[in-house]
């Protein structure tokens, strides 16, 4: 029977996972795109996990479950769509839901929405587009839709939203807006269509709507804080309308908290992991006291278990401030596998240390309870977690021989030659043309190579056999690239799932899960190593295959490494002691591989940092510190090899105004980044800040359009006027591990097209 979200414990959460605890919902979105299926068996799909996700919150003892946080791509997308915020081109697609694809994945003639990181986490989102002449209204009715679909399954939920707000701060001005335009201009007009989806929710029976307003966890101008209150002082007196709760993660919210707290909104949530400085001062802030609180006091980020006294202890000091005070986590669990439950292989002293988003939920039912009927009333559940805790505490997760290492290292392992003597020696020894041609690393995963990888990891084949494979996909992969006629070739990365995961899995100090998957974006899911001890390198992990490759080839292979603060990023890290020594205990140990590759013979490296941008802290004054041992750590990485040895990284994922600094700190010898998306934007931001090699991304590979080489060309001769030509690198935006081998092979083909004619100073005919 529904019940009123009033009822129940006292307790919450801001969101969940939705892409199925096997990744349902990849399989059928993938399968839908590809033509194996159609839209009813996706959608059947989609209703299924819906229904599981909302029965399985209502029937753990949450007193209210969220609603409207499943997306077939992206929440910022389907609000964009709620809101009418639909660019031009994609305006005549009259199916909803080819329309959402097409808008987070481009068809011809229309170009994808640019793709960002969601603040500092490894979610991304499709950025907005909001000009002048963007005509805000109701659009897409998805959060009327699920709100009344979860009714039919007896469960009454809290719709969420994108606040208006963050909405507009995260959107950028459409292609032709006027220089002075900023989205924010328009917030009048998008809280009066919030308004009208207030109104049609109440109209439905829901008793609240959570607005999630993140983008006040990082530093703001003063207009920005009063674009908040004018906002939710319109939404708020609103005539017919759900009660309101605010939600706000990743930070504290600072002086933005006074001011929601002034509003006559019914409820706020606190981050109280990241943000826990808003404790600080609480008693004094106006206003709390007629509101219901939400303290987040579990991790929605990480897969630690929570010290659960001191959990309560900071919700504690929220009685007596607020009207009413719940427990949630600090964000949406949609960071977070599904459940540790389904994990097998997990090492049990491992085990004892983590929670996944089923054992939070738990957690937060358990503090809820604590909160409201006192401590003593779960004393036993209390007493064996901290019991557990303080084992995991006892156990040593140090290796002294690290420590000792990095203790003895001093600057000049950080540092190489200047960049100019760099580059003479590297031009001398490489011989490489103007505009050379090279891929980001991977190439496209057939079914059969992960078939091989799996055959290998039950035992089903051996050692040998499964090298024999790898080793026969590598050789066809570099005859493909040498027909293709690319000037540095990769050897494609069949050997490896993921990035970051293939390296945890060869050093010690991590652990990796099962089905442990995380969203990504869109269909991609990741599984995040989790970082539990000291970090050490026992033997050589990709040498191997790259000397393999380069010995097929006459062509420079590059050697092919991930970047330290890019496998923290993409893992769950120990918090037990700071980021930085952690990512210099990486970096110590991705420069043993880097000088066993140089030493095997290979004159290329390329050590990726995609996450750069993605750790930067949300608020300036923290900024430096993070960039100071960012940059250590890949200079520590690198810093053993020759001057003729020359050192790549690549950058993805746009937005490098802010870091670019710490780009050029990194001192790599050339930088290749996605500029794609952003149409060569990027390359404004980076301005003269590299002063080295660059390599900007001239084609989106999150997109299956195969661009032509004369609109290739385009976007390298605008890339001419940053950069000159003995600098230039002609490259993808990023690795081609998801895309099929024809548009792969058709793509790379008009590359190496387009960069031959600009190379010889050919014009292109359009573009």
């Amino acid at each position: 029977m529904t019940t009123s979200s009033e009822s129940g414990t006292a307790s919450t959460v801001l969101g969940y996972p939705r892409i199925g605890p096997y990744r349902e919902l990849k399989r059928a979105t993938e399968a839908f795109w590809a033509g194996r299926s159609g839209a009813s068996a996706l959608h059947d799909v989609a209703g299924g996990l819906r229904r599981d996700t909302w029965t399985g919150l209502r029937d753990a003892g949450l007193g209210q479950v969220p609603g409207n946080t499943f997306s077939f791509y992206d929440h910022v997308l389907d609000t964009a769509l709620a809101v009418g915020a639909v660019p031009e081109r994609f305006a005549g697609i009259e199916d909803p839901l080819e329309r959402l694809f097409a808008m987070a994945r481009g068809r011809t003639g229309a170009p994808a929405c640019e793709m960002t990181k969601w603040f500092d986490t490894n979610y991304h989102y499709l950025v907005p587009e909001i000009g002048p002449s963007t005509r805000l209204a109701p659009g897409s009715r998805k959060a009327l839709d699920e709100f009344r679909e979860a009714l039919r399954s007896d469960v009454l939920t809290r719709p969420v939203l994108v606040g208006p707000v963050t909405f507009l701060l995260l959107s950028k001005p459409a292609e032709g807006s006027p220089e002075d335009f900023r989205p924010l201009d328009l917030l009048g007009p998008l809280v009066e269509v919030y308004r009208d989806l207030l109104a049609e929710l109440a109209d439905a029976g829901a008793e609240w709507v959570q607005l999630d307003e993140p983008a006040f966890a990082a530093d703001r101008t003063d207009p920005e804080v009063a674009a908040l209150r004018k906002a939710y002082d319109r939404l708020a007196s609103a005539p017919r309308r759900p009660k309101i709760l605010v939600a706000s993660y990743f930070g504290e919210l600072g002086r933005a908290l006074p001011v929601l707290a002034s509003t006559a909104v019914e409820g706020l949530a606190l981050d109280l992991v990241a943000g826990r400085a808003d404790l600080d001062g609480i008693d004094s802030v106006e206003g709390l006291g007629g509101k219901r609180v939400l303290a987040g006091v579990v991790d929605g980020r990480n897969v630690w278990r929570t010290d659960l006294d001191a959990a309560l202890s900071d919700a504690t000091r929220l009685t007596g401030v607020a009207g009413r005070v719940e427990v949630s986590t600090s964000c949406s669990l949609l960071h977070v596998p599904y459940d540790l439950e389904a994990e097998t292989a997990l090492p049990a002293d491992v085990v004892d240390m983590l929670a996944f988003a089923r054992q939070k939920v738990d957690e937060v039912v358990l503090l809820g309870r604590a909160l409201h009927e006192g401590r003593a009333a779960v004393a036993d559940a209390f007493d064996a977690a901290k019991a557990t805790r303080e084992r995991v505490a006892a156990a040593s997760r140090r290796d002294e021989g690290v420590r000792s290492r990095l203790a003895e290292l001093g600057a000049d392992h950080y540092r190489r030659p200047a960049g100019d003597v760099r580059a003479k020696a590297q031009r001398e020894a490489l011989g490489l043309p103007d505009v050379p041609t090279t891929t980001i690393g991977s190439f496209p995963q057939t079914a059969e190579i992960r078939k091989d990888r799996a055959a290998h990891r039950r035992g089903d084949i051996t050692d040998d056999e499964y090298t024999g494979r790898m080793r026969r996909e590598i050789e066809r992969v570099v005859r493909l690239q040498e027909d293709i006629g690319l000037d540095v070739l990769v050897h494609g990365e069949p050997e490896r799932n993921d990035m970051v995961q293939y390296f945890a899995e060869n050093l010690d100090g991590f652990a990796t899960t099962e089905l442990g998957w995380v969203q990504s974006y869109g269909s991609r899911c990741v599984r995040p190593p989790i970082l539990h001890s000291d970090v050490s390198r026992a033997e050589p992990i990709t040498v191997g295959w790259a000397t393999y490759a380069q010995s097929l080839s006459d062509r420079y292979v590059k050697g092919m490494l991930t970047g330290p603060v890019t496998i923290l990023a993409w893992s769950f890290v120990r918090d037990d002691q700071p980021l930085g020594d952690t990512a210099r205990q990486v970096g110590l140990a991705l420069r043993d591989e880097v000088v066993d590759l140089e030493a095997a013979g290979i004159r290329i490296i390329q050590v990726d940092e995609p996450a750069l941008r993605e750790l930067l802290p949300l608020h300036e004054r923290d900024r430096q510190s993070y960039l100071d041992w960012a940059v250590d750590s890949f200079r520590m990485s690198v810093g053993g090899v020759a001057d003729t040895t020359q050192i790549h990284t690549h950058l993805c994922y746009s937005e490098f105004g802010e870091v670019v600094g710490a780009i050029d700190g990194l001192d790599a010898d050339v930088t290749t980044v996605e500029a794609a998306r952003s149409r060569m934007e990027v390359l404004g931001d980076l301005g003269p800040g590299v002063p080295r090699g660059l390599g900007p991304g001239v084609y989106d590979v999150h997109s299956p359009e195969v661009p032509d080489a004369d609109e290739l060309a385009g976007q390298l001769t605008a890339a001419l006027h940053h950069i000159g030509a003995e600098r230039l690198w002609a490259n993808p935006d990023c690795g081609l591990k998801t895309r099929g081998e024809p548009e792969t092979v058709a793509a790379l083909t008009n590359l190496v097209a387009a960069a031959r004619r600009v190379r010889s100073g050919g014009v292109p005919t359009t573009g």
